[in-house]
């Protein structure tokens, strides 16, 4: 197998799980914005995150959710954590999982970056219809 087709293989693979835990809706915006400036970026997510590690069996996608959800609210990066709020919604998680795993986060990431996540999620979950 050639470089080329390792990498194709890997994105193929990774393009399937981003589609499975982000959502159709997901990849159209990405495909729609892929540009040769973020191509290689892209490329990248698609073969190491999500083939390499998103198919990995010991931790379930739900679980998985749960700890990418924690990573992103200690890290305040509020637009990854809408996107994958949705993943996690799409992997099993309620939203009262989420809003305790936002929860927890505050002893370790510090209660402004839980509140900033918190108020994500509830806009997050009222836009598709999880939460009233």
């Amino acid at each position: 197998m050639t470089d080329t087709d390792a990498h194709a293989a890997l994105q193929a693979t990774g393009r399937q799980a981003m589609r499975e835990v982000l959502g159709e809706g997901y990849m159209a915006t990405r495909d729609a914005s892929t540009s040769p400036l973020n191509q290689a970026l892209r490329h990248l997510s698609e073969e190491f995150p999500y083939a390499s590690l998103w198919t990995r069996g010991t931790l379930t996608r739900r679980e998985r959710s749960m700890v990418t959800i924690g990573m992103l609210v200690a890290m305040s990066q509020h637009h990854e954590l809408r996107g994958h709020l949705v993943g996690a919604l799409n992997n099993g998680c309620t939203p009262e999982e989420i809003a305790e795993v936002i929860t927890h986060s505050c002893a370790y990431a510090g209660f402004p970056a839980a509140i900033a996540a918190m108020r994500t999620a509830e806009e997050v979950l009222k836009e598709v219809g999880a939460v009233g």
